[in-house]
């Protein structure tokens, strides 16, 4: 199966992948030589409202550089949406992979870590974003097995809804205790339209994860793989 997939076009992407790992743990090894000399720990350094700004955006622009290389990898829009999927995974994965080689973090896959910053802070163990990186990676590889032998076969409108559905119960895992954290201070309206200001700030920092919702975010993983095993089934029967 992974010789059927693995032509010029998604090898350069895998590469390209991998080095944007290594640019993105280059950046927090940076940014934790300045704030973490003595290693990273929760409750975060307060940082200046400029550099919250600045890491919001520096995210962003990631995520747009990989559904740009996503979209020139892929012919068509399951290849593209598979690719985009595909590199995400391989990027997250060698981010940790790096940081373990550099400067030997995490200790675990235990340890935890801020995940992501859109639309906002998202926490929990190492090993949560890993699975989500490889189911990911096998949700990608099936799509561009079945539709490389042939580009009629899709995911159906009701595979998309329950990957949509699974997707948001595993972000809400990574970001529900956080949430819930800011609205014992904040109003949902002064979290979502005050997110930069510098009170919402000093309050975020201040956040110390204690329980990852494992249930909430297993729930979507298992939707997850049900759609992956049920399409891949559905497909070779063909």
């Amino acid at each position: 199966m992974i010789t059927a997939i693995f032509n010029k076009r998604i090898l350069w992407l895998t590469l390209f992948s991998i080095a944007m790992g290594l640019l993105e743990s280059s950046i927090v090894i940076y940014l934790r030589e300045h704030y973490y000399p003595d290693g990273f720990a929760f409750p975060l350094k307060i940082v200046s409202r400029t550099v919250a700004i600045t890491e919001f955006f520096r995210e962003l622009a990631t995520i747009i550089m990989l559904m740009a290389v996503g979209y020139l990898t892929g012919k068509n829009l399951n290849q593209r949406i598979a690719c985009f999927i595909f590199s995400f995974a391989i990027w997250d994965i060698f981010y940790y992979v790096f940081l373990y080689i550099i400067i030997g973090w995490p200790s675990s896959f235990f340890t935890w870590d801020v995940l992501f910053l859109l639309p906002t802070m998202w926490t929990g163990p190492v090993i949560a974003p890993i699975i989500t990186s490889l189911n990911m990676i096998l949700l990608a590889f099936s799509i561009l097995y079945f539709n490389k032998k042939n580009e009629n076969i899709k995911l159906l409108k009701r595979d998309w809804l329950l990957l949509t559905f699974g997707s948001l119960m595993v972000i809400a895992g990574f970001i529900q205790e956080f949430v819930f954290y800011l609205h014992n201070y904040f109003s949902w309206a002064e979290i979502i339209l005050k997110m930069f200001s510098n009170i919402v700030l000093i309050y975020s920092m201040k956040f110390v994860p204690q329980n990852f919702p494992w249930l909430t975010y297993c729930v979507g993983q298992g939707i997850i793989v049900f759609v992956i095993i049920k399409y891949i089934y559905r497909n070779l029967k063909r």
